[in-house]
């Protein structure tokens, strides 16, 4: 079975967009760091008398940085497909060398591994 890659390579490119996209709205770009995002605390004005907002505050960014680390993860997921794809290793399963399965690419492009060993 060859795998279309081309079809493949189109879907990854639209989920990396929208990945950068809902990114950008929990996280910024770490300038010091290249691929690294630093989450959003907001835009909230806190006064240091105000216990509340201070909370509220640090509520929104832990809320933010889990967010912004599941995207980041996805993000290299998509992004290390896209290399196989140039590489010519795209579809190969990472556990045991056989191809993945159409089905369980189309439900993941970024898939690494067979449904066999998914869990592994």
């Amino acid at each position: 079975m060859k795998t279309d890659t081309k079809k493949y390579k189109g879907l990854l490119e639209k989920e990396l967009v929208l990945v950068e996209s809902e990114l950008e709205t929990v996280a910024s770009k770490n300038p010091d760091q290249k691929g690294d995002w630093e989450a959003k605390a907001g835009d909230i004005e806190v006064l240091e008398s105000d216990e509340n907002e201070v909370a509220d505050k640090f509520e929104e960014f832990e809320g933010n940085r889990g967010i912004a680390d599941k995207l980041e993860a996805r993000l290299a997921e998509i992004k290390k497909a896209l290399e196989k794809i140039e590489k010519g290793t795209y579809g190969i399963c990472e556990k045991g060398g056989e191809p993945i399965e159409e089905k369980r690419l189309m439900a993941n492009p970024a898939a690494a591994t067979c449904m066999k060993h998914m869990k592994s």
